[in-house]
């Protein structure tokens, strides 16, 4: 059996068969270009670095490093779509760090009486950074929609404000080491093993899968195109040749022997000769797939999601149509407060502890993710795959860049005239597409 439905969208009256090879697949351009930014960064800088950037090492660094502003550009893209913007992420983020390392090092212990190096401490910690981050960024939200003051003065204000509430909170100190069970989420000190990471990652590559069979039987009930079946093996292929090569870069880390041999000698033991343990998936990066998986799900199939896209695409029309839009920037804010704390878990986890100028500059860089990933500052249009590709580019090329001994000043010029170029970009290819 045949599909022949796919003939059915061309503009040009031809059929299925004649259609290009890449139209059939009915990929996005600018996910591609997008794709092909990255390699080629990344073939530049191997090249530069005489073989270095692309070793399993520095790759599994660099996707440790993306987590935190790849989880906050998630929520960046809600924010922008409905036409605002949030410059406090950055000081906010600081702010839900220094009330987790309070909680786990102070507060807890004082006051709920919780051993020092409980487990029980860090999920605490993480339950106060979670609700401190919901809360100011819910508070920050009703001053722009209730008090129509304008998201721009009220997050700017906000990064003045929670920058210097986190150095009281913590009296200028830097605070740490950090709970053992805490530091789980910040990259090195908290992955799963050769054996679970491919657990994960065919697990990952058969919902992959899945998805597309669920989304091609969903077309087909409501009469919609639906591509060749060779264009869904072709894609599905794609996808899980991507996972499962994912998994196999980070698995090829290997664990250093002087790092085995302190891990057995705290357990009375010598490493076997000849015994070897890979690193695998950190759960930092699992934890970016699961919000990654759970956004995606909000913007495509919940009302909110769709609430979102309506307020940025027509903010009247959408107040006109019966949409709370004063509450719904409420919410927006909310669970943007929600994504920096849960970014602040994974920075100061990666660092094993609260420093005050923890991050600093991570409003520009989570801004930036999200308008090279596609999203609009008009409003009303974004992804959150895109925003987690655009976190990808700006990081390779800061971490490229340092690797080849670039300036930190140079760094931060090629970081800001990479966001103008594709802003432009953006704006012609809109254009183009519109006309």
């Amino acid at each position: 059996m045949t599909d022949t439905s796919t003939g059915q969208g061309s503009p040009s009256g031809q059929s299925g068969a004649s259609r290009s090879f890449f139209s059939q697949l009915e990929l996005d351009l600018r996910l591609l270009g997008m794709i092909g930014a990255f390699l080629l960064i990344c073939v530049l800088f191997n090249i530069l670095t005489g073989g270095q950037f692309l070793t399993p090492r520095n790759l599994f660094n660099l996707t440790i490093q993306t987590v935190s502003v790849a989880i906050m550009a998630t929520g960046m893209v809600f924010i922008i779509v409905t036409r605002h913007i949030d410059l406090a992420v950055g000081s906010l983020l600081a702010t839900c760090s220094a009330i987790m390392a309070m909680t786990q090092t102070a507060w807890a212990i004082d006051l709920l009486g919780i051993p020092l190096g409980s487990p029980m401490l860090a999920w605490v910690a993480i339950l106060a950074g979670v609700i401190a981050g919901a809360v100011i960024g819910g508070f920050q939200g009703w001053l722009v929609g209730y008090l129509s003051i304008p998201a721009f003065i009220v997050t700017l204000g906000g990064l003045l404000v929670w920058r210097n509430v986190a150095w009281y909170l913590t009296n200028g100190q830097t605070i740490g080491p950090l709970n053992d069970t805490f530091q789980l989420f910040g990259g090195i000190n908290g992955t799963l093993g050769a054996t679970w990471s491919w657990i994960a990652g065919l697990l990952a590559a058969a919902a992959a899968v899945l998805a597309l069979i669920s989304a091609r039987r969903a077309k087909k009930r409501h009469d919609f195109p639906v591509k060749p079946v060779w264009a869904e093996c072709v894609v599905g292929g794609i996808f899980v040749v991507a996972i499962l090569g994912f998994i196999a870069i980070l698995n090829a880390y290997q664990v250093p022997e002087r790092v085995l041999a302190r891990q057995f000698a705290a357990q009375n033991l010598e490493v076997p000769e000849g015994y070897t343990a890979s690193y695998g998936l950190p759960i930092s990066v699992l934890l970016l797939i699961a919000v990654a998986v759970v956004m995606t799900v909000v913007a495509r199939k919940t009302r909110f999601g769709r609430y979102i896209f309506a307020t940025g695409g027509n903010p009247d029309a959408a107040e006109l149509s019966g949409i709370n839009t004063r509450l719904l920037t409420v919410k927006v804010f909310a669970l943007m407060g929600v994504l920096v704390a849960i970014a602040a878990l994974v920075a100061s986890s990666r660092l094993t502890f609260h420093s005050n100028d923890i991050g600093t500059l991570d409003e520009l860089r989570v801004i930036a993710a999200a308008v090279i990933g596609g999203t609009a500052l008009a409003g009303g249009i974004g992804t959150i795959y895109g925003a987690i590709l655009g976190a990808l580019i700006m990081q390779s090329l800061q971490s490229g860049m340092a690797m080849v001994g670039v300036d930190a000043p140079l760094q931060n010029i090629v970081v800001g005239t990479v966001l103008v170029a594709a802003v432009l970009i953006d704006i012609i290819y809109r254009r183009r597409v519109g006309g």
